[in-house]
């Protein structure tokens, strides 16, 4: 049996809830940030950034600045070559901004300086004459025939002719005849529903360090959810080689997908090579919110046949996101991801992105995914009311499951949809009373998940310990799962293994964490480079027992005879082994790398209870639980952790979260103070309900669990409003003034 798929066992460390590794550290203040990182010489770097939403730079003049003492560099857009590639060169422009400026805090000039206070107070001396050009910030307005162009000639050809010169990319994907789907059914309901942006409010700013010496090698220190990302990245901004220049992951103060890109990391280390010196760039949070990116902000439409009783027969999506200045793909994935809950014989999902002038666009986890379904699973619960069935029961009759051909082209294979769905069902949530005011929302959820490139060293110590090597930050306990399953492979306790995050110089080249992928990716690799080392080991052991490799079987870690006719030896452990390994060929190490598929897609079910004031529009929840197939939870309470965030994110998301834009195309609430994120006294604890249905493209089951959990959230929020309202809310996020108004609508309609 290939060693990438699964087979039942019985695990003696995967499923321990043991300590977390780095919980010490960070408890105890040891753990080193982004910010944390100081050097010999070290300059501060600060950024001036445009206060205009969309302006021609016309000359910028640093002249009066670099008199300043204490001014050791500026650099600007024109200090950055030429790229290539397209990507990269958007994310160089949107890290400095070149001939115009694409929305308000993006970056212009930026200078290094012998302390913060002389930073900050050389960026008022630069002088910047703009050209100030009509904006849009909105994503209705930007695909007006006569809007203001954000950036010219980004149109792609998929695009339909006619459409604005923002809309820069289409895509499409479904199956079946929708007229005739549409044609059996006995009753079609059609919405329009509207998202707002939301940031994914990690508590720590971007930080980094970076020191470019005179020979062209660098070191950059920096938070990320992706060091090698990072090197390719600025290795290809700054013209270098990649091999000089090494990265380091910090420990990172969250991320949520917020940290896939870079946006001072490029500028560092310009500065950096203009200065000689080594310089530190730590954004504010108002540059968090002004400059980094947020998700996406979208208008959808909706349609969606059943049968009265509750056969889906036709369903049909038309998608508009706007990532922001430059174009982004986020609106493929939520086409995709809109319908995947479902078993459908006639589906279409379209989408469009649309340029507008707002910061670039960076993932949230799921991203694309939340929008989308929010949009779906509010017009099945609509049907579902109108006629009077049960909304848990209709999805069960139109659930995907084992053989279902998605609504974006894969037959899925073992899924955990329909146990989920059931799960929510048998729990006491589900049936419990409710008051006045009060509703309960249902959703389901999805996500792809991801493998991606990967590469992992494992160590076998002298002393009988292990070392494993790998290259993802962890921003969700994966060393502990890491370690776990290295234990798992080789038949030790967790505590004898210790999982370390390598440097770019250190280990091959590892993707992003990102897409739910690394205890999924990372575990495989490692699993198989501890099946390499248990190779070397019983090679070893067969060594000293003068019998061949093949008569050796490793069994409760340790070397044992294959049977027999091999011999009767003891078993000779892995300490045993590690111990006179310089005496039998040296030291023992297993190594993988493997660009991973087979990840498994990965389903939820949510169920919100919440009561809203009918005379304040104010909105509370009651109660929430959470049903979610991890495959197989290698660490359960860093699988329940995240399903509580995601839920906990996309309540925010629901209710409170929003970008706002005045008509001066400026952001108005770039801070905590009025970008409101939850807090613990806005939640109800968040039951977390796991189920395991094993992954077959992975040796334990493993899926990915960190992104499924935010997207059911805006829907089962929302469906809950409704109902307690008796309106169907189709704007997110759910602010009271919001609600109260569409209470307020609907007494008058009613009056009427």
């Amino acid at each position: 049996m290939s060693f990438d798929e699964y087979h039942r066992r019985e695990f003696r460390q995967v499923g321990r809830r043991v300590p977390r590794p780095d919980g010490v550290d960070k408890v105890t203040g040891r753990a080193l940030y982004g910010a944390d990182m100081t050097a010999p010489g070290m300059l501060w770097g600060a950024i001036l950034r445009s206060p205009h939403a969309h302006a021609r730079i016309r000359s910028i003049d640093v002249s009066e600045a670099l008199k300043l003492d204490g001014v050791k560099a500026i650099v600007t857009g024109a200090d950055f070559g030429e790229v290539e590639d397209e990507s990269i060169r958007d994310i160089r422009d949107n890290c400095m901004a070149r001939d115009k400026v694409l929305y308000d805090g993006h970056a212009v000039a930026a200078l290094a300086a012998s302390d913060p206070r002389v930073a900050r107070k050389a960026l008022k001396l630069i002088r910047v004459e703009y050209e100030v050009l009509p904006h849009v910030t909105e994503l209705e307005d930007a695909m007006k025939p006569d809007a203001p162009v954000v950036q010219e000639g980004r149109v792609q050809e998929t695009v339909p002719p006619g459409m604005s010169a923002n809309v820069t990319s289409y895509c499409e994907f479904g199956h079946g005849d929708l007229e005739a789907g549409f044609a059996a059914a006995d009753h079609i309901v059609e919405r329009e529903f509207r998202t707002a942006a939301t940031h994914q409010g990690y508590i720590e700013p971007h930080a980094c360090l970076a020191a470019v010496t005179a020979d062209g090698k660098a070191d950059l220190w920096c938070c990320t959810q992706g060091q090698y990302m990072v090197r390719s990245v600025c290795a290809a901004i700054m013209g270098m080689e990649a091999s000089q220049l090494r990265v380091t992951a910090s420990e990172i103060g969250g991320g949520f997908g917020g940290k896939t890109t870079v946006f001072i990391e490029p500028v560092a280390l310009m500065l950096s090579k203009k200065a000689g010196r080594p310089v530190k760039i730590v954004m504010s949070r108002e540059e968090v919110f002004r400059a980094t990116g947020p998700t996406v902000h979208s208008r959808s439409r909706i349609r969606i046949g059943m049968t009265r009783d509750g056969r889906i027969t036709a369903a049909e999506a038309r998608l508009y996101y706007s990532g922001g200045a430059f174009p982004c793909g986020t609106v493929e994935m939520g086409a995709q991801a809109a319908f995947a809950c479902y078993d459908l014989q006639a589906v279409r999902s379209q989408g469009w992105n649309v340029l507008t002038n707002r910061p670039k666009e960076a993932a949230y986890r799921a991203p694309g995914a939340p929008v989308a379904i929010y949009a779906v699973e509010s017009v099945v619960d609509e049907l579902c009311q109108h006629f009077g069935l049960d909304p848990l029961e209709v999805r069960l009759k139109n659930a995907a499951r084992k053989g279902t051909k998605s609504s974006y082209g894969p037959t899925f294979p073992d899924i955990g949809l329909v146990a989920t769905l059931e799960a929510a069902k048998a729990h006491p949530h589900y049936a419990a009373p409710l008051g006045p005011n009060q509703g309960r929302g249902i959703s389901c959820g999805f996500w792809f998940n991801f493998g991606g490139n990967t590469c992992v060293t494992l160590n076998i110590n002298p002393d009988g310990t292990v070392s494993v090597t790998e290259g993802n930050p962890d921003i969700g306990g994966s060393r502990a799962s890491i370690s776990l399953m290295a234990a798992e492979e080789l038949g030790i306790p967790y505590d004898r293994v210790r999982t370390i995050v390598a440097d770019t110089a250190s280990l091959g080249y590892n993707d992003v964490t990102d897409g739910s992928r690394v205890t999924f990716a990372v575990g495989l690799a490692t699993i198989k480079a501890a099946r390499a080392a248990i190779r070397v080991m019983c090679e070893r052991a067969a060594r000293i027992w003068g019998i061949d490799p093949e008569a050796v079987e490793w069994k409760d870690g340790a070397a044992v005879p294959a049977g027999p006719n091999a011999g009767k030896f003891p078993p000779m452990t892995l300490a045993e082994i590690a111990a006179n390994s310089f005496r039998t060929g040296g030291p023992i190490a297993g190594h993988h790398e493997v660009n991973a598929d087979g990840a498994g897609v990965s389903f939820g079910v949510h169920i919100c209870d919440v009561e809203v004031d009918p005379e304040t529009g104010a909105t509370r929840v009651l109660r929430y639980t959470v049903f979610q197939d991890a495959g197989k939870a290698v660490h359960p309470d860093y699988v329940e952790g995240q399903m509580q965030g995601g839920a906990a994110q996309g309540i925010g998301w629901a209710l409170n979260e929003e970008y706002i834009y005045g008509a001066d195309g400026r952001l108005q609430n770039p801070g905590f103070l009025d970008y409101r994120v939850p807090v613990a006294s806005d939640l109800p604890p968040i039951e977390p309900v796991i189920l395991e249905i094993p992954n077959p493209g992975h040796p334990y089951g493993v899926r990915g669990v960190g992104e499924t959990g935010i997207v059911p959230p805006l829907a089962a929020v929302s469906n809950a409003v409704s109902r307690a309202t008796g309106v169907r809310m189709t704007e997110l996020p759910l602010s009271p003034p919001r609600v109260l108004a569409a209470i307020r609508r609907s007494r008058a309609t009613d009056g009427a």
